[in-house]
């Protein structure tokens, strides 16, 4: 990749790293904060929802928005917003504010991750997307796993102060893209300017589902459900099942981000040049479904890290080969593809969770065989829809 191309990828997952950390950061401190306020847990879980519900609805529009005036002020105002949004839960001072900055942050975020996956697809070259991909990737698992412990260091006086710093993290990654960022958007067709940017825009999606990008949005749908089930379930899950205390927990979430971080950072994009795209995305989902089995019957906490391990390798592998393989049908609607796959990113945040509870209730166990019975199914749409590599 050239130079040009390494410092717009860096400012990109610069950008992402930010978001996702963001995210690290709310997630211990929400708790607090809502038993601050005094509201109860059927409160705490419709704010959570918030989030995902608000990226499924706002990202496909930020995504056809994008291909009609740029990605890189799309990205501006994502990043900008998002600064915003933390720096109002920073001064909340009761639960409705604090629920409408949960709420704006995933309207805003969800104008980063598609932007940023559309400005590789505009620029990477076909070889080089996978490694692209898992760069951005990688960021994202980097933020989960330093988000809770910035979070920790910087809450010890004040709850209120990690906000502040994401704020102001999230703004030096809007100058960044503001100053720096050049666009990536090729020029629009004149049929194209001519349009309305949603001018038909739900028939757009239905033939985006309807093609050959759909079985992979499909796949990219059932992924999402069943890591969302995972990363919701597994800190309960070793509490329940093997006793395990808050430092064992933390440890959970360790294996998890620092598999994601090496996978995706250093091993994609050379296992797809040598497998191909779609055989890695077909072994890798057979890899998954052993994985939640396993997962499934570690019976100790060192069967269950490295069963934790196993599936986060098989997973990371998936997610880039998948976004790299929906690019290549963007053409110059890279932005509302994109948009669709964070969509149905989304969409399985929000169904994964409850749907692995319900089971949870039920049987500890049905939650993790659940999800290696959806990656089958997967395996099963990838076999019969996805074209082979050539």
């Amino acid at each position: 990749m050239q130079t040009s191309g390494r410092k717009s990828l860096f400012i990109l997952s610069f950008t992402l790293l930010v978001v996702m950390l963001g995210y690290g950061i709310a997630m211990p401190m929400l708790p607090f904060y809502i038993e601050k306020f005094g509201v109860g847990g059927k409160e705490f879980g419709w704010m959570m929802a918030s989030y995902s519900f608000m990226q499924l609805i706002c990202a496909p529009i930020w995504g056809v928005l994008s291909d009609r005036f740029g990605r890189k002020p799309i990205l501006a105002v994502g990043v900008l917003g998002y600064a915003l949004a933390f720096f109002m839960f920073g001064l909340a001072k009761s639960f409705t504010v604090l629920f409408i900055a949960r709420s704006l942050s995933g309207v805003l975020s969800s104008a980063t991750t598609p932007t940023a996956m559309a400005f590789v697809g505009d620029n990477a070259s076909p070889d080089d997307k996978p490694k692209s991909m898992g760069q951005l990737g990688a960021m994202i698992g980097l933020g989960v796993i330093l988000g809770p412990l910035l979070g920790g260091l910087l809450s010890t006086d004040s709850l209120s102060l990690p906000f502040f710093v994401g704020a102001g993290l999230a703004f030096l990654a809007f100058l960044l893209v503001l100053i720096l960022l050049p666009e990536s958007r090729p020029e629009p067709s004149d049929a194209a300017k001519a349009r309305t940017p949603f001018a038909g825009m739900l028939p757009q999606y239905r033939d985006v589902l309807r093609g050959p990008a759909g079985a992979l949005l499909v796949l990219i749908l059932i992924i999402s459900f069943g890591l969302a089930n995972l990363q919701n379930m597994i800190g309960l899950y070793a509490v329940d099942k093997l006793n395990a205390d808050t430092t064992q927990v933390s440890a959970v979430w360790m294996v998890m981000g620092v598999t994601m971080i090496v996978v995706q950072g250093g091993m994609v994009g050379w296992l797809s040049k040598r497998v191909g795209e779609n055989r890695l995305i077909r072994v890798s989902l057979l890899g998954g479904v052993l994985g939640f089995v396993l997962v499934a019957q570690a019976g100790s906490f060192v069967q269950l890290m490295g069963a934790l391990a196993f599936i986060m390798l098989t997973l990371s592998l998936l997610s880039p080969s998948l976004n790299a393989s929906i690019s290549r049908y963007g053409g110059e609607h890279q932005g509302a593809l994109m948009g669709v796959n964070n969509a149905m990113i989304s969409l399985g945040r929000v169904l994964g969770p409850l749907w692995g509870g319900y089971l949870y209730d039920v049987n500890m166990n049905f939650a993790f065989y659940s999800g290696a019975v959806m990656l089958a199914i997967g395996w099963v749409v990838s076999v019969l829809s996805v074209r082979n590599d050539p």
